[in-house]
């Protein structure tokens, strides 16, 4: 099912943005000021606008409000974004994302009425730390910071199955896949019979607290 998508801010975030979604398929509207930002987008995007999103009627002009999804990423300016996003709620776009320099910038975004706020470096930082500290990390998840996804390798819970090893209940996490080394297929809500083999991977979901704690 096709998407349609706006990205207001064809900087290197928003266009890197809207290219991942053009090569899967959706439809992405471009806006920029910028006619250089323009001419890369052109060869990118499914259709771009040179225009101010400072100009709430040149918004309307564009038909913004007939997206299903607009990205908002113009940079470091908090008050381009917060004006920009509040045209956007106004003109009834009906999920506005936005991206945000700092703590205090996502704070006033919300207050605007923003549905989502993303902080670039802060999620990038996570996301390494993460991994360095917990081998298999893979990645948080959008909808609540302190879940993550992260693969397992079976050592010590080789020959047990789910349902001996009881793990939803010890750790409050769920395996959702599990794979062998010889195969890089994931087989996908394994069964609480099915025994673990030394070298086999599993994949679960929870608290990165909780994750923290598995030694399988």
């Amino acid at each position: 099912m096709k998407i349609q998508v706006g990205v207001i801010g064809l900087g290197k975030f928003g266009l890197k943005f809207g290219q991942i979604l053009t090569e899967l398929g959706h439809e992405v509207l471009g806006i920029d000021s910028d006619p250089n930002s323009i001419q890369v987008a052109q060869r990118l995007l499914t259709q771009v606008f040179q225009a101010d999103a400072m100009n709430r009627t040149a918004l309307e002009q564009i038909r913004i409000h007939d997206l299903e999804y607009v990205l908002v990423s113009v940079g470091d300016s908090i008050a381009a974004s917060a004006m920009i996003s509040m045209y956007l709620k106004e003109l009834g776009v009906q999920k506005v994302w936005v991206k945000a320099v700092n703590r205090d910038h996502e704070k006033l975004l919300h207050k605007i009425g923003v549905d989502e706020v993303v902080i670039p470096e802060y999620m990038a930082a996570s996301q390494m730390a993460n991994r360095i500290a917990m081998p298999g990390f893979i990645e948080h998840l959008s909808f609540d910071k302190t879940m993550g996804v992260q693969e397992f390798l079976i050592d010590y819970w080789a020959g047990r199955s789910l349902r001996e090893l009881d793990i939803t209940n010890t750790f409050d996490v769920q395996v959702i896949a599990v794979r062998s080394d010889e195969n890089s297929d994931y087989r996908y809500i394994p069964k609480a019979d099915q025994k673990f083999h030394k070298g086999e991977r599993f994949v679960a979901i929870g608290k990165i607290s909780q994750l923290a704690k598995i030694k399988p």
